[in-house]
């Protein structure tokens, strides 16, 4: 029946509607109750690119099949006469500069005596202030993502690390695919030469969003060598030290863009249509570059937004990167030298055990100036240092050299601890060495069966007699440390027997936040060795106890005579 009265509608009028809303600059169809076209306006006609008798007796799917049209609204206003409005978005058939386009519609129900006919929308395009309005929220997402950057990229000191949390950070705020590449050091060892004009990098760091992280693993992961074709957009970022951006259209600009021409078939499948490359460069020099990638529905980049804020954290990541790189040049030369003075000291004499142990706070810390010897003595005696210099790195492992070259030089004139101490004092104030150390000097008289013991500044060491309960530590009156000229140091005299271990370290055995050093020294009572019980276990049961809770640079030395 209602098929019936549909059929013998009477046809529209549209004269009327022509006088009307023919010289509107909005937009205006008339719509019957299937949502079919009844009347465009030339408006409209305009706005959709299709002539007006090309609308009629059609639906809105039919005629614009790329727009978005909430047609559930549109019934509701059919079903109970209450005007609604609506947004949809899309591309018509008129010619555009934008890739997606925005409408503001107003839906009004129409009835003729009494009658539900149909609707009528009248339409303004609203693109540009849509754009504005996602400009404004892309802003302001983006400038949170800044605000975030400071707390979230280079946590560490590992350049990989850093390039990793770069890809993190901007996948998916930014980009559906995000690589970090590296310039390789020139001492990294590669497998195989470049091609022919070819630049290699080294990939660093990888983010996908989770529908394309099995399509780009099969490209390479972190560790992967890259190489790039002469006039690839990475090449050519690297060389101008500019971003490049790279709408990838077509098979041609895309394979120009891509490492390789082999590269387009697969980039292609996995929907890839804009990319922009970034430097990453710090202090004047490249270190590598960050790639962004959008797949899909994502819009391409653009010079704007996209590029200044992808700029901005390109710079911040390579300022960490660069750092990175330096204090792993630094670490891996700190470590060497340190190796190199910390090599295990040799008994002075067939009648002492000597064992060693150095421990690295961590491995993201830097090498500190930790140094110990072992000196023969005339007599039978011999002397034992330990020694902290202040600070990590370079510097503090070649201050530490110079002590222990001066010190041993002391040490030849057979003087007792407090005396060695004094003149390495003032020898230090003259050297000019800019970095003050603590200093504990231990001579063992094997026949007297006595230790003599000075300290400047440092922790008393902790005597271990075979067999004993409980170990002892020295009570001794610490001068002030090494190179700052007071002098004022003192020998104690303890006694140490054939088989009694004495035990020297640095304050990384002992000091922990919030205990008082008094109370950490005192542990160290409970360190026990059986009478013949090796000195190796007795510095496992040092790793077992402290290592784990240590927060600076731990070092050991560990020394038993077996009489005279």
């Amino acid at each position: 029946m209602q098929a019936e009265e549909h059929a013998d509608r009477p046809p529209l009028d549209t004269a009327w509607l022509d006088a009307l809303l023919g010289g509107s600059p909005a937009g205006v169809a008339v719509l019957d109750g299937d949502l079919r076209y009844v009347y465009v306006n030339p408006a409209l006609e305009r706005i959709n690119g299709v002539p007006a008798a090309a609308h009629l007796g059609r639906t809105i799917g039919e005629v614009l099949p790329d727009v978005d049209v909430r047609l559930d609204v549109m019934r509701r206003v059919l079903a109970d006469g209450r005007p609604r409005d609506l947004t949809a978005s899309g591309r018509t058939w008129a010619d555009s500069a934008v890739e997606r386009r925005y409408w503001r519609g107003a839906c009004h129900r129409l009835q003729e005596g009494g009658r539900v006919s149909g609707l009528m929308v009248i339409t303004q395009e609203i693109t540009a202030t849509q754009i504005e309005r996602e400009e404004l929220l892309r802003a302001r997402s983006y400038l949170t993502l800044l605000d975030n950057a400071a707390v979230s990229i280079g946590t560490t000191l590992d350049a990989g690390t850093t390039c990793q949390e770069l890809a993190d950070f901007v996948v998916p705020v930014m980009a559906d695919v995000a690589v970090v590449e590296l310039i390789p050091e020139e001492d990294v060892r590669t497998r195989r030469e470049p091609p022919p004009g070819a630049l290699r990098l080294r990939r660093a760091g990888v983010a996908t969003v989770p529908g394309l992280a099995d399509s780009v693993a099969r490209f390479g992961g972190p560790g992967t060598d890259i190489d790039y074709q002469e006039d690839a957009a990475v090449p050519r970022c690297l060389a101008a030290d500019e971003p490049v951006i790279e709408n990838l259209y077509g098979d041609e600009q895309l394979g120009r863009s891509a490492p390789t021409p082999e590269r387009v078939g697969a980039y292609r499948a996995i929907g890839l249509h804009s990319a922009v490359a970034v430097p990453l460069t710090a202090r004047g020099r490249p270190l590598g570059v960050l790639s962004l990638l959008r797949a899909g529905a994502s819009p391409p980049f653009t010079e704007g937004l996209d590029v200044v804020v992808a700029r901005t954290l390109a710079g911040r990541a390579a300022v960490d990167i660069d750092h990175a790189h330096r204090y792993t040049h630094e670490h891996r030369i700190t470590g060497e030298l340190q190796r190199s003075l910390l090599s295990e000291p040799r008994g002075p004499n067939p009648g002492i055990e000597i064992a060693s142990l150095y421990l690295p706070a961590g491995a993201g810390a830097l090498v500190g100036g930790d140094w110990f010897d072992a000196i023969p003595l005339r007599g039978g005696r011999h002397l034992k240092v330990m020694g902290d210099v202040m600070g990590h790195g370079v510097e503090a492992a070649v201050a530490m050299s110079n002590y222990r070259s001066m010190l041993r030089i002391m040490a030849e004139d057979d003087q007792p601890p407090h005396r060695i101490l004094e003149r390495l004092d003032k020898a230090v104030e003259q050297s000019g060495l800019d970095r003050a150390a603590t200093c504990l000097v231990a001579v063992v008289d094997r026949r007297e069966g006595v230790c003599e013991v000075a300290s400047a500044g440092h922790p008393p060491p902790v005597f271990i007699d075979p067999g004993a309960p409980r170990a002892r530590v020295a009570p001794l009156v610490a001068g002030p440390p090494l190179g700052t000229g007071f002098g004022g140091y003192r020998t104690t005299v303890v006694p140490c027997g054939p088989g009694t271990v004495l035990f020297m370290y640095t304050d990384g055995l002992v000091e922990r936040r919030g205990e008082d050093i008094d109370l950490s020294i005192e542990r160290l009572t409970r360190l026990t060795l059986p009478a013949g019980g090796r000195l190796q276990d007795l510095l496992d049961e040092v790793v077992d106890r402290f290592a784990d809770t240590a927060e600076d640079d731990i070092a050991v030395l560990v020394s038993r005579s077996r009489g005279y």
